[in-house]
């Protein structure tokens, strides 16, 4: 890899960008992997270039609930720059893809000596915290198959492809709902002509039509980001 291809780094002046850049690693995030887990110390930062990763909140033994999701347009290990070195919630990787690793100690050494990298960690994390507030208000207040539409939209927007692999059992884990209320959603999904599905191949047929049928989170959390990067 030799461009960032990344989102963050990319806003990065040259200097600042090779810098960081230099203390990367590539890696390849590999579907279902756990990067790290609530309570445990952070020892690496990641910024995904086409893989994409979930951020999950177990909430008393019960099924965990996707409260967020990272993929090229951000990173995973913001937290350190609010000098939190623990990390707050599990992150599973939910698309594969290469990325560029640091490890934390380095990552916040480079952090004190650029303050273009603070910034825009600073107004990524911003966009994060838009982005929770948002996940716990969809959760209360919208239907399944909108918050399902959302969270098609927002995973083929990091897979940068019209179709990728999810099962009923990872998208019902994912919304926190039953499998059978995942099901019916799709169907009525599929049944409209917005998307196809088989045998965990989810394909995007209507864009437009899945942007309509989404609660205004998605246009929300779009919009966040936009305010602050565009």
């Amino acid at each position: 890899m030799d461009a960032a291809q990344n989102y963050l780094i990319e806003l990065l002046p040259r200097k600042g960008r090779a810098s960081l850049l230099a203390l990367c690693e590539p890696c390849e995030l590999t579907l279902g992997s756990v990067l790290c887990e609530p309570g445990q110390p952070t020892r690496h930062v990641w910024f995904p270039i086409d893989g994409f990763i979930s951020l999950v909140a177990p909430i008393d033994g019960k099924p965990a609930l996707e409260v967020g999701m990272v993929g090229r347009e951000g990173m995973l290990g913001a937290h350190l720059a609010l000098g939190v070195t623990t990390v707050p919630l599990h992150a599973v990787v939910q698309g594969s893809g290469p990325a560029w690793r640091v490890g934390a100690a380095a990552f916040r050494a480079e952090m004190a000596r650029g303050a273009a990298l603070q910034r825009v960690i600073n107004r990524y994390l911003y966009v994060l915290m838009a982005q929770l507030t948002g996940a716990a208000a969809c959760l209360r207040f919208h239907e399944i198959g909108p918050r399902l539409a959302r969270w098609l939209l927002m995973s083929q927007d990091r897979a940068h492809a019209e179709r990728f692999h999810v099962t009923h059992e990872f998208l019902a884990y994912m919304l926190g709902v039953r499998r059978v209320g995942v099901t019916g959603a799709a169907v009525a999904l599929q049944r409209s002509g917005l998307i196809e599905y088989h045998r965990g191949e989810m394909s995007i047929l209507d864009r437009t039509g899945l942007e309509a049928a989404a609660c205004d989170c998605y246009a929300t959390d779009r919009r966040a980001y936009a305010e602050q990067f565009v």
